[in-house]
């Protein structure tokens, strides 16, 4: 480095290099500048200068310097080196590792550009490269322990275990302290560890255990040791010490859920699916008796058996199980029985059993069959249950009675008001429910998770701004978008995205889903630096999971939900695409000229607020600038409402873009069919649309939406006029082909295949609306019969006195969709109305229709105290009944009940 230069120039230039690395940047400009100002033409100090001033933020001088130094110096490693680098600085890993290859040409045995490319080849997956690269390192430091674990970790990447095996044995054959520091036991422990795991993953169980036993002394992790031990017992098929081992464990801890099913799978007691024979029950029951004596104080070992359980003793084991979590009040013991409302029977027990409790506690004030007296607050956390019980069932009315009385009885536990406002939600009040869990969140101040919920209720609410406000108090100084897109908080962004998608904001839509986006490809980012740490500090294990993890990171929910939210506004925007200026000038013109000007000043003051907004922040940025000459930027953002975002020239492209990720990532969720669908059928592209069908009847063909998209694609090229082209004729020829693989229209027509979709699901509302849909789409005319099916459908619903009869299998999601099937769709409004009134009824505290309980309609007590909340009026105006006009009685009662829920 530097070699070409006189002795007084190659020690500045090492200064360079030096400043460089302890992040001196105004020091390393100084030496290039006085080494530059004799030789103005070295490539080594043009492109040393470059990556400083990259670090400085200047990017387009950087490359400039680095490009004009390579074009001066082609033959030097250093200007190759240092171009990798600034192309790795912005990510752009492939023409980094091409750098580097070319600066390895003239220098092959270059250490540090060897260690730079394996890291980047193992970031990039290339495991072919990084088995070489690693080898190379090996061979030129064979004293260097990173060199070895790299060179093995490097072969088990490329799924060559044995190998990685062998390489970790020729290793050891290295050491010869038998007693190493306790820093290097526990690293050498873990390099044991992640040997035996290679033994376990190629099935070599007894080799492994071997050498687990062989190397105890040296390990220092106890607890893995016996847990590794009783994995390998377990695989090699022995149950009876597998089954000492699991006893020792629970004797370590007795509350490890994993060591209890051990126990079970070793003693052939364990069902993956929960169903048992009568034999294994009465084993499983007479094996946790005995460990609940053992281990008195375990709440493991009493909730596993409520799993297997039934009848009478299930009865028995729930009761013995939920009477000390209601006397200690234990907020959570609803969520942790609510699998238990999945297995048939279990919930009328738990309703039962609960009820009892309760009527003994308010009748003797203690427990069935005990005379010792339960504290009061006893009775509240049983009316606590019962309130989440009836609202996992459906029955609201009931739920919230009891939450009612529960805030009546204890008016100061915030968990009542939360459980409250998330019946409400569930009932279909979002308003509601977010001004509940707003007081909520007034009552505990400095609990973020409170105030967390609050923020998520409010956007479910549509209430964006008001959520932003409330999210506000948990961030630095006020930057409330910036400071929570840096915490890559990501639930709040999808659930703004998602709130911003319902009103038809498809800029900020995308804003916020790209915004997720971006997150992932942060953490992608982020595993760059453990590939030398970990290597470092001989985690191995949990190294090799960590790539794991970030090769299936796509599939998390969270990018499946920001991509899916995502196509669907690029979506939306090729539908409706939006107005160019012309057209908004020709609109404005048929304006009367006092709207035009209030229009045009409107427009103006709000350009003229957002340059000066952005003038104040640019400001800021100039004067915030380091030591180090590093300015210390805040991000602007030049796009608050993402209205560039919707100036793409082709949506469906920018789709397809997300789509592709979600079909290699999420090939088995249903929602990534519907999307390619949907955006193939926009495109055009019939084959992939057919290909997206097959996919969607692999996964669920008695899904509605499988049905209408089936019927819709045959629908739709039944249609089509015929082929002329050879690509036309070919595709006629692969759709004449697979429609006989289709068992639903297999000598069917597509009526027929619809009809007899009803006849199978015809007890099902989102199934008749579904044919419904497809009656109307194949032929139009016959939009009343559709209309009448989907009408006839809530006739079921009445009683033979004219009382409305339970709501079986309705959901106020799929009613709500109805309706504008209805209204949108169908476009009937009359029948829309109909629908409206009668899902009313069914749904009495739901906005969206308008329920006589819901805080949209005037006469209910809701919607006085959510008007109330909105204006701030005083606890003398809310006690005064004459502000309200009320209803009714029960209406009176519950402004009264509630009455302390706004102040």
């Amino acid at each position: 480095m530097g070699a070409s230069l006189p002795p007084k120039e190659a020690n500045l230039f090492k200064l360079i290099v030096k400043s460089y690395e302890t992040k001196q940047y105004k020091k390393g400009l100084k030496a290039a500048d006085a080494i530059l100002k004799k030789f103005p033409d070295h490539g080594e100090t043009l492109s040393m200068k470059g990556l400083t001033l990259n670090c400085m933020d200047r990017k387009s001088e950087a490359y400039e310097l680095v490009r004009l130094g390579l074009k001066n110096d082609l033959k030097s490693h250093v200007c190759w080196h240092v171009y990798g680098l600034l192309y790795r600085s912005d990510r752009e890993y492939r023409e980094a590792i091409k750098c580097y290859r070319n600066a390895l040409r003239i220098d092959p045995d270059n250490i540090e550009i060897l260690r730079d490319l394996s890291l980047l080849q193992a970031q990039m997956r290339d495991l072919a490269g990084f088995v070489e690269t690693r080898q190379q390192l090996l061979t030129l430091k064979p004293n260097h322990r990173m060199n070895w674990i790299g060179f093995a970790v490097a072969h088990h990447l490329n799924s060559n275990g044995s190998k990685a095996v062998d390489i970790l044995e020729a290793y050891e054959g290295t050491l010869d302290d038998d007693h190493p520091p306790d820093n290097e036991r526990i690293e050498h422990g873990e390099m044991l560890f992640y040997k035996i795991s290679l033994l376990e993953e190629c099935g070599l169980y007894e080799r492994a255990l071997e050498e687990l036993h062989k190397k105890e002394s040296k390990i220092v992790d106890k607890l893995t040791y016996k847990e590794q031990e009783v994995s390998l017992l377990e695989k090699l098929g022995r149950f009876d010490e597998g089954e000492n081992m699991y006893m020792i464990l629970l004797s370590l801890n007795p509350d490890n859920y994993r060591y209890y099913e051990g126990l079970q799978k070793c003693m052939g007691l364990y069902s993956s699916n929960g169903e048992y024979l009568s034999d294994d029950i009465s084993r499983l029951e007479a094996l946790y008796e005995t460990l609940s004596k053992q281990y008195s104080r375990s709440s493991a070992v009493k909730r596993i058996p409520l799993d297997f359980l039934s009848g009478e003793r299930f009865h028995v084991a729930a009761e013995n199980y939920i009477r000390p979590f209601l006397t200690k009040g234990v907020p959570s013991l609803f969520s942790d029985l609510s699998p238990l409302y999945d297995h048939s029977g279990k919930t009328d027990i738990l309703e039962l059993l609960i009820l009892d409790l309760e009527r003994s506690i308010k009748a003797t004030g203690g427990y069935p069959g005990r005379v010792e007296k339960e504290p009061p607050s006893t009775l509240m956390w049983t009316l606590f249950y019962l309130a989440q019980h009836y609202d996992r069932c459906g029955k609201f009315d009931v739920a919230l009675t009891k939450i009612d009385e529960a805030i009546q009885h204890t008016p100061t536990v915030i968990d009542l008001y939360s459980v409250k406002s998330r019946i409400l939600k569930h009932a279909g009040d979002l308003a509601a429910a977010a001004a509940l869990a707003d007081e909520a969140r007034c009552m505990d101040l400095a609990d973020r998770y409170v105030n967390s919920e609050c923020v998520k209720r409010m956007l479910q609410a549509d209430q964006v701004s008001l959520a932003e406000k409330t999210a506000l108090l948990f961030t630095k100084e006020g930057e409330q978008h910036n400071n929570l897109h840096d915490m890559q908080c990501m639930w709040y962004e999808l659930a703004a995205g998602d709130s911003y998608l319902r009103q038809g904001d498809l800029g900020r839509a995308l804003k916020k889903f790209l915004a997720v986006e971006k997150h992932y490809a942060d953490i992608t980012e982020d595993q760059f630096d453990f590939h030398s740490y970990c290597l470092r500090k001989m985690t191995l294990r949990t190294y090799v999971e960590m790539l794991k993890f970030q090769d299936r990171l796509h599939s998390h929910s969270y990018f499946r939900k920001a991509a899916s939210g995502a196509i669907k506004c690029y979506l939306k925007l090729y539908d409706s695409p939006s107005k160019s200026s012309a057209e908004e000038d020709e609109e404005m013109s048929k304006l009367p000229p006092s709207q035009k000007k209030k229009l045009r000043q409107k427009q103006r003051k709000a350009e003229a607020r957002a340059k000066k907004e952005s003038e104040v922040k640019e400001e800021s940025n100039a004067t915030a600038v380091s030591k180090s000459g590093k300015r210390q930027v805040k991000p602007v953002d030049l796009d608050p409402h993402g209205e560039k975002l919707l100036q793409v020239e082709d949506p469906l492209v920018e789709a397809t873009k997300y789509l592709k990720l979600l079909q290699k990532h999420s090939s088995d969720s249903l929602e990534t069919h519907l999307l390619s669908f949907e955006v193939n059928m926009r495109k055009q592209k019939i084959l992939l649309a057919l290909q997206a069908v097959k996919h969607l009847l692999r996964l669920d063909a008695d899904n509605p939406d499988t049905h209408c998209c089936m019927i819709r694609f045959f629908h739709k090229v039944g249609s089509m006029t015929t082929p002329s082209t050879d690509t036309e004729k070919l595709i006629s020829a692969v759709l004449e082909a697979e429609r006989p693989t289709f068992s639903q229209l297999q000598g069917r027509s597509l009526t027929e295949a619809n009809t007899l979709f009803l006849e199978k699901h015809k007890d099902s509302l989102r199934h008749r609306a579904a044919v419904a849909e497809m009656i109307f789409v194949m032929e139009p005319t016959k939009k009343k019969e559709a209309i009448n099916l989907i009408e006839e459908s809530s006739n079921d619903l009445v009683l033979p006195n004219g009382a409305l009869g339970p709501l079986k299998n309705w959901m106020l999601k799929d009613c709500i969709a109805i309706h504008k099937l209805l209204r949108m769709v169908l476009d009937d409004q009359d029948a829309a109305s109909r629908w409206k009134v009668r899902c009313s009824e069914y749904f009495p505290y739901s906005t969206y229709f308008e329920g006589c309980h819901s805080s949209a309609v005037p006469s209910s007590a809701y919607y006085q105290f959510y008007k109330v909340a909105e204006n701030g009026s005083t606890k003398s105006q809310i006690t005064d009944k004459s502000t309200f006009p009320l209803s009714s009685n029960g209406d009176v009662e519950k402004l009264e009940t509630f009455k302390d829920l706004v102040i």
